[in-house]
């Protein structure tokens, strides 16, 4: 895949720094060129969960394009003096790509969420552009030894993008240990809770809010009983291990 640019390393996660039109540039033409594409975009909550766990470090390494998306990598970059262009969220990628779908008569699987809401996202898309654009779609909910034939039917689907929604690292694990399976389906992502806000279950953060890095704390602020561990915690450890890797580092 042609796409020079530096890598920005955060924590240990080699970051594309690539402007949102360019991801979206190089998908189309991934996707003409009928090449595999794996896409991962980081949160400071996922660089966090990468340091524990070993298979979602590894699904995130082989992915052919890691986008940040989330303010506070952006700001971590211009700390560490290797600045990323830009934030490039998951959720506008998506809605983006849809539209992309449309105009070039690609197919769509929509993996992931509850029955309920994967069904109102189809149905939202299908009337704002077209049936035809569907593929497929299942909710999120399934057994470990389910996996293998979910991801035939994805593959035999004709598909040439796969949205997955499930909850890091649930989808990242699940597009990494299915691989083989999806090479067909030409790009794939996770894309989170993104089905939730598309269906209207949850809001998204005003714009202002999500162009000063607080979408975080909105979401906090939508449930704070089960949000306050991962965000205080969290990015309380995020902005200590940059600050460690800025001067630490600068001994070697």
């Amino acid at each position: 895949m042609n796409h020079q640019n530096t890598k920005v390393n955060i924590l240990g996660t080699l970051i594309d720094n690539v402007s949102f039109s360019e991801t979206l540039t190089i998908i189309h033409e991934g996707i003409n060129n009928n090449k595999s594409i794996q896409l991962t975009d980081v949160n400071a909550g996922k660089l966090i969960q990468i340091e524990s766990d070993q298979t979602l470090k590894e699904s995130v390494a082989i992915s052919d394009i890691i986008n940040a998306d989330g303010q506070s990598l952006v700001w971590a970059s211009k700390l560490l003096g290797n600045p990323l262009k830009e934030r490039v969220a998951g959720i506008d990628l998506m809605n983006d790509l849809v539209k992309l779908a449309h105009e070039n008569q690609f197919k769509i699987y929509f993996f992931g969420a509850k029955d309920e809401v994967v069904k109102k996202v189809v149905e939202k898309y299908s009337k704002m552009y077209s049936k035809d654009i569907v593929a497929g779609y299942r909710n999120g909910y399934f057994s470990k030894n389910e996996e293998a034939t979910i991801a035939k039917e994805i593959s035999e689907s004709n598909a040439q993008i796969l949205f997955v929604a499930i909850t890091s690292p649930f989808q990242e694990n699940f597009m990494f240990n299915n691989k083989e399976v999806l090479k067909n389906v030409n790009f794939k992502m996770g894309v989170g809770g993104s089905f939730d806000v598309i269906s209207g279950m949850t809001k998204r953060a005003p714009l202002w809010m999500q162009k000063n890095g607080l979408e975080w704390f909105y979401r906090f602020l939508q449930e704070p009983k089960r949000m306050w561990k991962r965000y205080l915690i969290g990015n309380s450890k995020f902005i200590y291990l940059v600050f460690k890797q800025k001067f630490g580092s600068s001994k070697s």
